[in-house]
């Protein structure tokens, strides 16, 4: 499911992550500390008694037909942890298509501190791990992520826009061959290389041909 920026989800979805942010970036005596725990175990609790909620169970192949012009907004399924406007854990990136591919801007705040002043790695990896998957909706092949090599670079700094391009290089049956770079302007911080597999239902798909 795709939310509106503005549906009471994605609100506070939005709400959580800053508040991580708080957490993590700001000081707090320990009285605000222990309101805001309970306060928050209050509102769990109301929201674990609405029942299990789940992703519609569309087919995998449903919504892989959508055409996306260069420039146009790439959007993400809402909940997805990474990339999602609804998720508690998205880095909140805007991706569009990039010839065949897309680019990313995102900014990493506090709650995504690894080594002082630096992002941590795996939340690296996980943006790459979306935005690459993102490549897919530009190319209409619908496929899995089955490996993931991140080869970090330099630093990736806190609070500053940074750009994360991706690709499809290639294919070889049922597997894409996709990768990507992280970057801050013209200094490559990150690279990744990946191959997505495609299920058997989707062999006979050839919306792309790689040069």
């Amino acid at each position: 499911m795709i939310s509106s920026p503005t549906s009471s989800r994605a609100l506070l979805g939005a709400a959580i992550r800053q508040l991580g942010h708080d957490v993590v970036g700001h000081q707090a005596d320990d009285e605000l500390l222990d309101d805001l725990a309970a306060t928050l175990r209050e509102y769990s609790a109301r929201l674990s008694g609405g029942g299990p909620r789940s992703r519609d169970k569309q087919d995998f192949h449903d919504h892989w037909d959508t055409q996306i012009a260069e420039g146009q907004l790439v959007e993400s399924w809402s909940d997805r942890p990474f990339s999602g406007i609804s998720s508690p854990w998205s880095v909140e990136p805007e991706v569009r298509r990039h010839a065949e591919g897309v680019r990313a801007t995102v900014r990493f705040g506090s709650a995504h501190e690894g080594a002082p002043e630096r992002c941590h790695g795996g939340i690296v990896a996980g943006l790459f791990d979306d935005i690459l998957g993102s490549v897919l909706s530009v190319i209409g092949q619908g496929a899995f992520t089955g490996e993931l090599t991140v080869r970090y670079v330099a630093p990736v700094p806190l609070y500053r826009p940074l750009t994360c391009t991706c690709r499809i290089d290639g294919r070889e049956g049922r597997k894409l061959f996709l990768s990507g770079e992280l970057a801050d302007g013209e200094h490559v911080l990150a690279r990744a290389t990946s191959i997505f597999i495609q299920p058997r239902q989707a062999e006979t798909q050839t919306t792309f041909e790689p040069d």
